[in-house]
């Protein structure tokens, strides 16, 4: 028994919306965290500096008093009782050098800044400490003073708790605000998201309007924002080749339909005549050798649209080989040397030998088609020229030439499609399908050359160019398997 593993189902890409929204939520979240973050740092930053510029003015109070003090002979304790008046939530401490309290709280918490923190001078906000004492949080400053030759330790602490408090409330409130202008903003983006997808919306809905019959439909790019003109006038290209193979494709099937009728007609009718009697053998026999005329011209027809379905497809890999396309020629008119004896035709070759890179059987059938088709209006005891050569930019040059009746110039630029004819009454029944032509461009075009057709002063002219390119193509597919049907 075998498992088929089943394979996870992809995840559908994110919408452009989404992607867009992401993107700018993000955004916004770190903008405004930033923000937040540096507006709470700048108001704890001036509680900061508040606090250092009183702490500064009590602690010169404190200095003052000891310098009145010494100077007047008076207990220094006396003078520091007073020395900070209209403070509130302060303490501070003096130390003398001996490391014993002069005045200040003597209990174990308010002695701890001493014994952990090194003075530091002068007081600002970057030399503050803060610390707890009885569940109150101060912040202080340690500094050193020396007051007639005697030096001090004075600590000054401020309660904070308030400052605290403020900040707590002020932190909530702008974490709230924050996130309402976040969210307000979020639902701005989306709406102007929304609305700036408002022409995809629209290019949406007419691009639905495009169906089968009504290819003719064209976006207007000067309607839509300028960075959708690139996508309406690339869709419009593609409408155009759909509407182009579209035509080519309706018009090709109705082609086929009218080249097998008369075939197939024949067929049915030269059957039905024969059956409708009793014949002899010999009449069969002709009517067997009739039948199989046509089936082996439709035969033809349908390996020649097969062959070119595949060739337009890209399922015919050619297989690049250097070629001397002096001897191609040669060798293709050997193939109709006896048809044209039978018709009194010269068949003539010129110029010095000219080599490119391409795929022999490929040239020798488009080669064919065209000798074939100078033979079919060349007139008895006239001559068939192909002429070959190079330019300066190395292309390669290949022309035939066959005298005979012009070609009127409106037909010319049709010469190459499938069925065409240049006088749709005549009956080819000898002269293939119409598809010669069609296959010697879809060569060229295999080997990124170009063909052109001249019909004037009673000569007409095939003329094919086969680019430089063409000829420094790297042989890598040399010996592949690729398509040699000489049909």
């Amino acid at each position: 028994m075998t498992m088929t593993r089943v394979s996870p189902p992809q995840r559908r890409p994110l919408s452009l919306n989404s992607r867009v929204m992401l993107f700018v939520a993000v955004a916004i979240s770190l903008s405004l965290f930033t923000i937040g973050h540096l507006v709470q740092n700048a108001v704890e930053r001036h509680f900061a500096e508040q606090d250092a510029d009183e702490l500064k003015v009590i602690t010169q109070a404190v200095v003052t008093a000891l310098q009145k003090a010494s100077t007047d002979g008076l207990d220094p304790t006396a003078m520091l009782a007073s020395a900070v008046s209209g403070h509130h939530g302060v303490y501070f401490q003096v130390w003398n050098p001996r490391n014993r309290l002069v005045y200040g709280p003597s209990d174990m918490e308010s002695t701890q800044p001493t014994k952990l923190y090194a003075p530091k001078s002068p007081i600002h906000s970057d030399h503050l400490y803060i610390w707890q004492v009885k569940g109150i949080t101060y912040r202080g400053a340690i500094t050193n003073a020396s007051v007639d030759g005697r030096d001090y330790r004075i600590v000054a602490a401020i309660d904070m708790d308030f400052h605290l408090h403020f900040l707590q409330s002020f932190g909530r409130s702008l974490w709230i605000i924050m996130t309402l202008a976040g969210g307000i903003t979020l639902l701005a983006a989306w709406y102007g998201v929304h609305r700036g997808h408002a022409p995809l919306r629209g290019l949406s809905s007419a691009m639905r309007a495009v169906q089968a019959d009504r290819l003719h439909l064209r976006l207007e790019s000067e309607e839509v924002p300028a960075e959708l003109k690139t996508l309406v006038d690339s869709f419009n290209r593609m409408i155009s080749r759909l509407e182009d193979s579209f035509d080519r494709l309706s018009h090709f099937s109705a082609d086929i339909a009218h080249e097998l009728r008369t075939p197939l007609t024949n067929l049915i009718t030269q059957t039905q005549v024969s059956l409708s009697r009793s014949r002899s053998l010999m009449e069969y026999r002709e009517l067997l050798y009739s039948n199989l005329e046509e089936q082996e011209r439709l035969s033809k027809m349908v390996n020649d649209m097969l062959w070119l379905a595949q060739n337009e497809q890209g399922l015919l890999k050619p297989v690049w080989e250097p070629l001397d396309l002096k001897r191609e020629v040669g060798a293709v008119f050997e193939f109709f040397e006896a048809l044209a004896e039978e018709k009194q035709i010269r068949l003539t070759v010129e110029g010095p030998p000219s080599t490119l890179v391409g795929d022999q059987a490929m040239l020798r059938r488009a080669l064919s088609n065209l000798i074939a088709n100078a033979i079919r209006y060349t007139p008895v005891e006239e001559e068939i020229r192909v002429r070959v050569g190079s330019r300066e930019d190395q292309s390669v040059l290949l022309s035939v030439e066959n005298p005979g009746p012009n070609i009127p110039a409106e037909h010319l630029p049709r010469l190459f499609d499938r069925f065409y004819r240049v006088d749709p009454s005549r009956q080819r029944e000898r002269e293939g399908a119409g598809l010669g032509l069609a296959i010697v461009k879809s060569i060229i075009d295999a080997h990124e050359g170009n063909i052109e057709v001249t019909s004037e002063r009673g000569v007409t002219r095939f003329s094919i160019r086969f680019p430089r390119e063409s000829n420094v193509k790297v042989i890598a597919t040399k010996g592949h398997n690729g398509s040699r049907d000489q049909g």
